[in-house]
């Protein structure tokens, strides 16, 4: 089966966290392409999809939601998941909760799941706005992505998906 794994990523924590998910399906014999969500013009080709987001202020980055707004029927048609990563925030890295808005994302294209993971933090590849941000709401610098809790999640994703196949073949 062709897996489609796209992302959003602004500083690249997060397009490496579809890439460690895209490792784990290919080692279970799935054929992966990676992609960022810019530059995603059809999903018709993939029997499955998983699209991915950084989190600023608490929403997907606008190229994400564009992948569901404009392939939702496509979406619907086949199995689809969802990831975050981040937020970060003070004292506690890890996110509570999903992001505003996820949930009606995952809906409208029935999505199999969603994950929230932590991100990673490097003030010196923010903008002076984003420093700003991170400063409010006091998030730490450093990396905090749980790698084998990601493994873990891609590892159920290639079981549902090798599961389906071995039931249609």
């Amino acid at each position: 089966m062709r897996v489609l794994v796209a992302v959003a990523s602004k500083h690249d924590a997060t397009a490496e966290i579809a890439k460690a998910i895209g490792r784990e399906l290919t080692v279970a014999g799935l054929e992966v392409e990676f992609k960022r969500a810019r530059d995603i013009d059809d999903v018709t080709g993939y029997g499955a999809v998983v699209l991915g987001s950084a989190v600023y202020v608490g929403r997907w980055l606008p190229e994400a939601q564009q992948v569901i707004e404009r392939h939702a029927v496509q979406l619907r048609a086949r199995p689809v998941w969802l990831f975050s990563s981040g937020p970060i925030g003070s004292p506690d890295p890890k996110p509570s909760g999903e992001p505003p808005a996820i949930a009606e994302l995952a809906q409208s294209i029935g999505a199999r799941g969603h994950r929230v993971f932590t991100g990673r933090l490097d003030r010196g590849h923010l903008s002076l706005g984003e420093k700003v941000v991170v400063a409010a709401v006091r998030a730490p610098d450093g990396d905090f992505r749980d790698w084998e809790l990601i493994a873990a999640w891609a590892r159920e994703i290639a079981a549902a998906l090798t599961h389906a196949g071995a039931i249609a073949g």
